[in-house]
């Protein structure tokens, strides 16, 4: 193996070392990195994201000198890594064997910018061998900054139409946000290669460019079955092999298309585009790989690493909330929220380093409106882990307003490393990591509480509104109180066959935990009427029992407040209290 020089031993003609960009003007070395060829292949379609990448290219470009002795023979590349972006500067001195190149290149003889990116990513990883497993999505998250969601479609059950057009809703506005997407059929290292009788090749990976949902009337005119059509366009950055079945190129079907309708489907067969309708597309390939460039108005990243401490994924074991802790507060109603967990590449066929990837996932889980310490027993399970031994793993989950502790973790205790987690939000949220096992003081002064109770409001029965509201809306909202501290929460009502209020059954309880120094005082909660300018009262419970260890569910009489202090009002609070002497019990 030799480095040469570009132009002193392999071409003279040095015009297009990084110039003339083709999504379709690739293919791998001799030493395969078929992944590499696809993940470079996607890019280039979003060429804003391409230019990113290779910052400044016609400056860089062997013509863009102003005199030939101004060359320099170095470029410049850029990754995103491990949540931050760091430079890569590479010779232009390529690895070739009996002046051929030896890793990725171009068809044209004079184009050299995809060897020069791989060498500089190979530079990335150390070098050229700890390439030769990757990762085409993984690629793209480090061209990108983008994160990674990665679909079975084995996994999912397509055999219902709603599930496959909902899928198909799903990429399309998937790819209509700037997605990088690709395709593939999953195989065995050793049948990488092998082209199958529908011309697909396994181990290639194919871009997907484009989806549309035509109506054919012409179709439909000579009652060839339904005439609503879900299409999706691939692109193989190999150009020669290319689908062969209903509506490839040369297919019966095109002329069965209403004439009015070519132009909604075209592609072009010289870049290796070609289009497919979505459930032969289904039937054929086995994975979905999309890098989302998350557009969310809020992103936060935090750095963390399993160590000894690690829980392991099991929700159920106590060791499971020994894992590394972290809260988000969501301050709208209602907001998405968008979760990549991301650990460090080790590469599974290094042996040296005694580490391979790490089987991970994370959960998320609904607690007190105001938790300030880790949590000692689970909260509610809104999204358990789905382990996945990869570099990252990805999820949307919709929540409404208040705090949530998520979870990352890995399969095995054992297991352990750094790792990045990303959170995205549309609206306003806040997000730390819980550090803390309780309250604590370093002042001998200072007294600790002697108690911590957790109360759920869980329903309000046949509350009514306060008299003379001219609010004609029923709005409520509870305070729970406990020496000096609030929280206040909306509580949803309808009325039901006997046009009595009672809570929504869609409703989430309201949950609350207090660190007391006097718990022989009760807690109180009121309940109002949300009005725009002053809330009208309605009624207040005072809860006395702590509930023990063990937990308790009481059905609160309310009373009125101040002269009404004693005065039984209309209604009920059904409440579930927990309390221990342990101040790392709940």
């Amino acid at each position: 193996m030799i480095l040469n020089g570009i132009g002193q031993r392999i071409y003279a003609d040095r015009q297009k070392l990084i110039e003339d960009f083709s999504t379709y003007d690739l293919r791998e070395g001799e030493f395969g990195n078929m992944w590499f060829v696809t993940a470079i292949g996607t890019l280039i379609i979003n060429m804003d994201r391409t230019l990113k990448v290779i910052p400044n290219y016609k400056k860089q470009e062997w013509k863009g000198v102003i005199e030939k002795q101004d060359y320099a023979g170095v470029f410049e590349f850029c990754f995103w890594r491990f949540g931050e972006y760091i430079t890569i500067v590479v010779d232009d001195k390529l690895p070739t064997k009996n002046n051929k190149l030896l890793f990725c290149q171009s068809e044209t003889r004079e184009v050299f910018w995809c060897g020069l990116l791989e060498k500089a990513y190979a530079k990335v990883y150390g070098d050229y061998e700890s390439l030769a497993n990757g990762d085409a999505i993984d690629a793209l998250v480090d061209f990108t900054g983008g994160v990674a969601e990665r679909i079975n479609l084995r996994d999912v059950n397509l055999k219902d139409e709603k599930r496959r057009a909902t899928l198909f809703g799903k990429l399309k506005a998937d790819r209509i946000n700037e997605a990088l997407i690709i395709c593939y059929i999953q195989c065995i290292p050793e049948e990488r290669g092998k082209e199958l009788p529908q011309g697909f090749v396994l181990g290639h990976g194919y871009s997907i460019t484009d989806f549309k949902e035509i109506i054919n009337d012409k179709t439909q005119e000579k009652g060839q079955g339904s005439s609503k059509l879900l299409m999706i366009r691939l692109a193989n950055p190999w150009v020669k092999d290319e689908w062969n079945g209903p509506w490839s190129a040369k297919s019966k079907e095109w002329q069965k298309l209403d004439p009015s309708l070519e132009a909604e489907l075209q592609f072009s067969k010289d870049k290796g585009e070609f289009w497919m309708v979505f459930d032969d597309f289904l039937n054929h390939l086995t994975n979905v790989d999309i890098c989302h460039i998350v557009k969310s108005s809020n992103e936060f990243k935090l750095h963390s690493e399993w160590t000894g401490r690690s829980g392991g994924c099991d929700y159920s074991s106590q060791s499971f909330l020994s894992n590394r802790q972290f809260i988000i507060e969501i301050h709208q109603d209602e907001d998405e929220l968008h979760v990549s967990l991301e650990q460090h590449d080790i590469q599974p066929n290094k042996s040296h380093t005694g580490r391979t990837l790490n089987t991970i996932g994370y959960s998320v889980m609904k607690v007190a409106e105001n938790r300030m310490y880790r949590l000692h027993i689970p909260g509610k399970l809104i999204e358990k882990p789905d382990m996945i031994k990869t570099r990252s793993v990805f999820g949307k989950t919709v929540l409404s307003r208040g705090r949530y502790v998520i979870i990352p973790c890995t399969k095995d205790q054992k297991e352990h490393g750094p790792f990045l987690l990303r959170l995205y939000t549309h609206g306003k949220a806040n997000v730390w990591e819980l550090t803390e096992e309780g309250p604590s003081t370093i002042w001998p002064c200072l007294s600790l509480p002697s108690m911590v109770t957790t109360l759920a409001v869980l329903s309000l029965e046949k509350i009514e509104k306060p008299e003379g509201s001219k609010d004609e809306d029923f709005t409520p909202k509870i305070v729970v109180q406990c020496e000096g501290e609030k929280v206040v929460s909306k509580i949803p009502l309808e009325l039901n066959e006997k046009n009595e209020w009672e809570t929504k059954s869609d409703f989430e309880h309201v949950k609350v935990t207090f660190y007391r120094k006097k718990p022989n005082q009760p807690i109180i909660i009121e309940v109002f009427n949300s009005n725009k300018i002053f809330d009208d009262f309605c009624c207040q419970a005072r809860v006395i029992d702590n509930g023990g260890e063990e937990g308790t569910s009481i059905k609160c009489d309310v009373f009125g407040r101040k002269k009404e202090k004693y005065t039984k009002k209309s209604g009920f609070i059904h409440v579930f209290v927990q309390s221990s002497p342990d101040l790392q019990f709940l």
